[in-house]
């Protein structure tokens, strides 16, 4: 089922994006050669923590951590270690939801360790404008088709492919709700968007085959042939002014 936020809703969901987007701009000072993937997700952990808010993923379907840290050919739900230490030129991704006071966003963001190669580096600057084009499309009276058109064929036109099997989705009051949003997909077609909507917007951008592979531990999802993966995700409100981004970071 799909539910429609009031406007006080979203201004919580507002707050609660605001603390995990800060989460984010923290992290581009510690994310360093020689941090591991553990450190990261404690220094998240506390940081939510210490703000009154509530790591959410811990305990979800029996997941451990309060984020998830991906590296390189990891597409998503890597488990933080204490083993996986991060060396220059890595593509991270850290994935987190906060619950603030019951409100809920979610938020991944991708940092390249140390500097990158132009590959990796294009490889960002692709995911994070297809992000963009996407949520340029959550406009009232549009339907989710257009938001995976508008990704699928930007980034596809630049070389590189749009995962299949993960995909955004509706959010609040819990974490995972309806309606799924796929970042690939005809214009014209499927749900059509209407205000009060909340949904993640979360693109997986591959440099090779868009296909994926799981790991032993049921939940890393890695490419099947070793390409690198990159995501960028916002939680956003479908608003009669257009969409409204909850987890926009401000500096």
């Amino acid at each position: 089922m799909i539910t429609l936020k009031s406007q006080r809703e979203i201004d919580a969901m507002e707050e609660s994006g605001a603390l995990l987007a800060n989460v984010h701009v923290a992290l581009r000072d510690i994310i360093k050669p020689g941090i591991t993937s553990w450190e990261i997700n404690a220094f998240a952990q506390k940081y939510i923590e210490d703000h009154g808010g509530i790591a959410e993923q811990i305990g979800f379907e029996g997941y451990e951590y309060a984020t998830c840290v991906s590296v390189n050919d990891e597409i998503c739900h890597g488990f933080p270690s204490k083993k996986k230490v991060l060396k220059n030129g890595d593509l991270i991704k850290v994935d987190m939801v906060v619950n603030l006071k019951g409100a809920m966003s979610d938020s991944c963001w991708s940092y390249i360790v140390g500097e990158g190669t132009p590959e990796t580096e294009k490889l960002m600057e692709v995911t994070k404008k297809a992000l963009y084009l996407g949520i340029e499309q959550a406009q009232v009276g549009n339907r989710i088709g257009d938001i995976g058109h508008a990704i699928q064929t930007y980034v596809e036109g630049e070389g590189f492919s749009v995962v299949r099997e993960f995909i955004g989705h509706g959010i609040g009051p819990t974490m995972h709700e309806a309606p799924s949003v796929p970042h690939y997909g005809e214009a014209g077609k499927g749900l059509r968007l209407k205000e009060g909507m909340v949904i993640t917007i979360e693109p997986m951008v591959n440099t090779g085959t868009w296909k994926s592979k799981m790991d032993g531990n049921g939940w890393t999802a890695r490419t099947k042939d070793g390409g690198i993966s990159c995501q960028f995700e916002h939680t956003l409100a479908i608003t009669k002014n257009g969409p409204r981004i909850l987890t926009e970071q401000k500096s």
